[in-house]
């Protein structure tokens, strides 16, 4: 097999891995609030709101030692063992207690903090600056079917169920648990990518072929391995102050409080509408399938197809913001205000039109398809200006999305609806300002430096 033909393999079954684990979590996620308030124990007195918050915040804090423990155990392995620690936490709900549902949310953090990490690293290593982009649109793709697949049986678990039983909740989890496990030992499949030729007359090896030995599992066998490890914490620590990364920390931020809103906040709110009928709880999974299905219709057209190439990715991220706006207007419509943080028994208040179920649902699709605008352009971005030093950009880049993840599930335990949606209006405009700056400031050097279009 070629080179390119290798490297495009790596991504596939690096997607596929993420599809099967996330399939498991991002549906964990998505119905954690609303099966905890359905939990019957009097013993256990948990949050998933907090729960999240919790994640997310030693998610970010993990973030700026996660380069060093992907070069000290090479990206395979990295993601392998965070994949445990998901499957783990994944488990845990099968027979919950209050102190190994908040020590599971902890060391779920640490795990993401790695994981994401390792799965910038692989993405850069096995992409150039002109496939860095389709690269990025595959995995995000591959990675968004996870929401189709877990919400549709999410849906046929739950139809017609008003009350979510103890039996209900075991076996949707042992089945999520064990299709978590299952994208963990896929990443053993992902094979070291052959470096790239250096160029001729020349004795200096390539950027890139230096970033993919520093980051293989074989680097543990070299020396100085501890001192490389502190390197690449001393290289996140002052990447995070560049110019680049300031201006993209605004869109990323704002990408955390939104991946808060579509995937636990919104189907939470949906569940608690009572005047959609006895199926409220089903129509959480139709909601997370739509919102699967705009994640993979974006990264399919904005990534692998790289329809907007010529063009930047100032347009893609613009339409984005649009979608969201539109979404965001639409829930506020249809949505009680209350609906947040609405008892187990839903809520009756009225919201500003009668409220749809299709509405409902478009807005969802909405949700997915501006999201995965942002996300795509924010990974082909960093993968292009930060080549060199993927491990640490990428894991900034988590450090700044989970904080803002981990504010936006705390405030959700006691903001209402349109607060809520006011503060991700508002987020929204200043990350996109901020990312044309950037993109214009990347435009900048790749005339300088030649390079082609991503």
């Amino acid at each position: 097999m070629s080179p390119e033909g290798k490297n495009l393999l790596n991504i596939v079954i690096l997607g596929f891995g993420f599809m099967f684990m996330f399939t498991a979590f991002q549906t964990c996620g998505n119905i954690e609030q609303t099966v905890l308030k359905s939990f019957n124990s009097t013993e256990f007195h948990g949050s998933g709101y907090t729960s999240m918050a919790i994640i997310y915040g030693v998610f970010s804090a993990s973030n700026m030692i996660a380069p060093s423990v992907v070069t000290v155990i090479g990206p395979q392995l990295s993601m392998f063992f965070s994949g445990l620690l998901y499957s783990g936490y994944i488990a845990m709900f099968i027979y919950p207690y209050t102190w190994s549902f908040y020590t599971a949310s902890v060391l779920v953090g640490i795990g993401a903090a790695v994981l994401w990490t390792a799965q910038g690293n692989v993405l850069t290593i096995n992409s150039t600056d002109n496939t860095i982009g389709r690269n990025s649109g595959i995995f995000w793709a591959l990675l968004q079917f996870s929401l189709f697949f877990g919400n549709l049986y999410i849906y046929c678990a739950w139809h017609g169920h008003v009350h979510i039983t103890d039996k209900d909740r075991q076996t949707v989890f042992i089945s999520l648990t064990v299709i978590s496990l299952v994208g963990c030992f896929l990443f053993f499949l992902i094979r070291k990518p052959d470096p790239e030729p250096a160029p001729s007359g020349t004795a200096e090896s390539p950027p890139h072929a230096e970033s993919t030995e520093s980051c293989s599992a074989a680097s543990s066998a070299r020396p100085g391995l501890w001192s490389q490890a502190l390197d690449a914490f001393v290289r996140a620590c002052k990447m995070f102050a560049t110019k680049e990364m300031l201006l993209l920390s605004v869109s990323i931020g704002y990408t955390g409080l939104e991946l808060t809103f579509y995937s636990g906040v919104y189907g939470t709110c949906i569940g608690a509408m009572t005047r959609f009928g006895q199926d409220a709880k089903s129509l959480i999974g139709i909601s997370g399938i739509c919102i699967g299905i705009g994640e993979i219709l974006g990264g399919s057209v904005f990534g692998m197809l790289n329809k907007c190439s010529r063009f930047g990715r100032n347009p893609v991220v613009l339409l984005g913001l649009i979608t969201h706006y539109v979404a965001f207007f639409l829930i506020f419509l249809n949505i009680a205000s209350d609906a947040p943080i609405a008892p187990e028994e839903g809520t009756d208040l009225q919201a500003y039109i009668t409220p749809s179920v299709g509405v409902a649902m478009f807005s969802s699709f909405l949700l997915g398809l501006g999201d995965s605008c942002f996300n795509t352009q924010l990974l082909s971005i960093i993968g292009f200006m930060f080549r060199d030093n993927s491990a640490p950009a990428f894991a900034v880049f988590k450090f700044i999305q989970s904080i803002m993840a981990a504010l936006a599930f705390f405030y959700s335990n006691f903001l209402l609806l349109h607060w809520q949606l006011l503060i991700l209006v508002l987020t929204g405009f200043m990350g996109s300002v901020t990312f044309f700056m950037a993109e214009w400031t990347a435009e900048s050097s790749r005339r300088e430096s030649d390079y082609d279009s991503i």
